[in-house]
């Protein structure tokens, strides 16, 4: 197995497969996470291609994406046997990317440094500018509204009620961005989390002023 290629591979996997995505979960969402991840790596002594080749692969499986979670994960199985990856890199890789979303993980720890790192990396991409551009335009994809005063913020949802039910895009923030800083798993990770989230309180803060003027 040449590790090399197979990187090589995932990349243009992900390209193909998420080019022409809309709802935030795009190619250079990928290779954000992706530069994040590797940097987590470097910083944490993980295995770099583990988290490397993860995070590559992760939206590709995103039950958002294909017909379920199970036809995701089918999909990155069926390529990593194709492209002839290590059975135990090939089982850590799925493993990670089954287990790392925010409905699946919260409230339970990754099992291993890498799936950590990768889920740390993962959940950054949704703070600071770029997750508000991505909160606004995944609404959008939806066809959610961007904001209604009259529509609170859920709170104790089902993943069901996470994934389906009503909700905004400025909801969103209350409902799950602000909630991630203090999921991080590594320390360099919430550090960076630290000033992504302020950014977004101050976001936030300036959007309820220019919501309504006569205030």
């Amino acid at each position: 197995m040449n590790r090399s290629a197979i990187i090589a591979g995932a990349e243009k996997f992900a390209r193909n497969e998420l080019a022409a995505d809309s709802s935030g979960h795009d190619w250079w969402h990928v290779y954000r996470v992706t530069k994040l991840a590797h940097k987590l790596a470097a910083l944490e002594n993980a295995d770099v291609f583990i988290c490397t080749a993860a995070a590559l692969l992760h939206d590709v499986a995103d039950e958002k994406l294909n017909p379920s979670k199970e036809a995701g994960i089918a999909k990155i199985d069926g390529w990593l046997k194709e492209n002839r990856a290590d059975e135990d890199d090939a089982a850590h890789i799925v493993e990670i990317i089954s287990t790392m979303s925010y409905g699946d993980s919260a409230g339970r720890r990754m099992s291993t440094l890498e799936g950590q790192i990768v889920q740390d990396a993962d959940r950054l991409d949704a703070l600071g500018a770029i997750g508000i551009a991505r909160t606004f335009a995944f609404s959008g994809w939806k066809g959610q509204l961007m904001h209604d005063p009259g529509l609170p913020p859920r709170e104790n949802m089902t993943k069901e009620e996470y994934r389906s039910g009503k909700s905004t895009a400025v909801n969103h923030f209350y409902e799950k961005l602000f909630r991630l800083k203090e999921l991080m798993n590594t320390a360099a990770a919430r550090q960076m989390a630290e000033e992504r989230h302020r950014f977004m309180e101050d976001y936030l803060n300036q959007f309820y002023e220019e919501w309504d003027p006569s205030d």
